[in-house]
């Protein structure tokens, strides 16, 4: 009993300490606060915002609340963020593996790569991608066409938007194929640990997700017609291109210099995963007849991931945080929608600072749990 005392004696003076701390600012900024006759209070959020965003995912103007651009912020965001750790990902790992390359020149390729973007300051790659590389394109009425459907200008990248009739069967065929390769994986698993036999997975599951969408579109009624962007003329000598997809150059250069910058370091981290494997266990996957490719899919990278994965979360979310350099650019994110105009309009400092704080730890933490979830669910277990 004396031992569990001791043990709780010390986080319970931790937790006093620190509820100490924190009622010490909140009743100093209080009484400051009342000293300056300012209001604290979140009704704010359904006043009328009057301000625009020239990019929003949702419908907005001027003429809706503040929460509405706290949305529209919160969803910038999240997009930027999606892209580019999809982006960073799918290079990061390709890097790592081409720095253990046998072949000269793609190891060397490699590493000079993550050298150069690793060392130089996101801030400043993201102002070059920006301002040197997309801001010198031609205006849209000089624009040549990409595959006779995009345009890339320095007013944005307008790509085809796709058209859909009878989109939630289209959805339904998709969940369909899911679930179905999702039992076939269990059932491979199954059949490998009790047999010692493996099922072609990758083809089997290539086949179910063109087989079941396809068969929507010819029993569902489903189809898919594109909107090609056009050029129109606004003026004497001012164009820009209707329909399609409009991408802006802003939230192009912060996905290039997130994506860029931050697969430096999953690049390392996949490096370190597969370096952590022992040889012996590349040796002897050999020496029972598996090919290179399998030696990396079956032995090599199920033992790296334990190794990879913590490393790579941390780089996940140092991306999501530095996405917040957006405002260097004026790209419409969460800091520079609700933290920077929505702040300067209506000097509730202490409320925005703390929802954009709270927002941005709640992202955090959904991407840590999420990412340890799947550290867990991949982690070899001897039976």
């Amino acid at each position: 009993m004396n031992n569990k005392i001791k043990k709780i004696i010390p986080q319970l003076i931790t937790l006093l300490f620190v509820i100490l701390v924190f009622a010490f600012f909140s009743i100093n900024a209080s009484i400051n606060m009342d000293s300056r006759g300012i209001d604290f209070g979140f009704g704010f959020l359904s006043q009328e915002s009057s301000f625009d965003v020239q990019f929003s995912l949702i419908d907005y103007d001027g003429s809706y609340s503040y929460y509405r651009a706290y949305l529209v912020g919160l969803l910038n965001t999240l997009l930027v963020s999606f892209i580019s750790i999809i982006f960073c990902t799918i290079i990061g790992v390709i890097i790592g593996v081409a720095r253990l390359s046998p072949n000269y020149l793609i190891r060397n390729t490699a590493a000079w790569y993550v050298e150069f973007f690793r060392n130089i300051p996101l801030l400043l790659q993201l102002f070059f991608w920006y301002y040197a590389a997309l801001r010198v394109l031609p205006l849209p009425e000089k624009a040549d066409a990409l595959l006779g459907v995009s345009y890339l200008t320095i007013k944005g990248f307008y790509i085809p938007s796709m058209i859909w009739n009878n989109l939630d069967i289209f959805i339904y065929s998709i969940l369909a194929s899911i679930i179905s390769i999702i039992f076939i994986r269990f059932y491979a698993k199954k059949i490998q640990e009790t047999k010692g036999k493996q099922i072609p997975l990758v083809y089997i599951s290539a086949a179910i997700l063109i087989v079941l969408p396809l068969l929507s579109f010819l029993f569902g009624n489903v189809s898919l017609s594109f909107e090609i962007p056009v050029l129109k003329k606004l003026a004497k000598t001012s164009y820009i291109f209707e329909g399609g997809i409009s991408l802006p150059p802003e939230l192009i250069a912060l996905v290039l210099s997130l994506s860029l910058y931050t697969s430096t370091f999953i690049a390392e981290c996949v490096r370190a995963g597969i370096q952590g494997v022992g040889k012996g266990q590349r040796e002897a996957a050999a020496s029972v007849g598996l090919t290179p490719n399998q030696v990396l899919k079956l032995v090599i990278m199920p033992q790296a991931l334990r190794i990879i994965i913590p490393p790579t979360t941390n780089q996940y979310l140092n991306l999501t945080k530095n996405s917040s350099l957006a405002a260097a650019i004026a790209y419409p994110d969460l800091v520079l929608v609700f933290a920077g105009t929505a702040l300067m309009q209506t000097g509730k400092a202490i409320e925005i600072v703390s929802i954009t704080m709270f927002t941005y730890l709640t992202i955090s933490l959904a991407i840590a749990a999420l990412m340890n979830w799947y550290n867990k669910k991949i982690e070899i277990k001897e039976k």
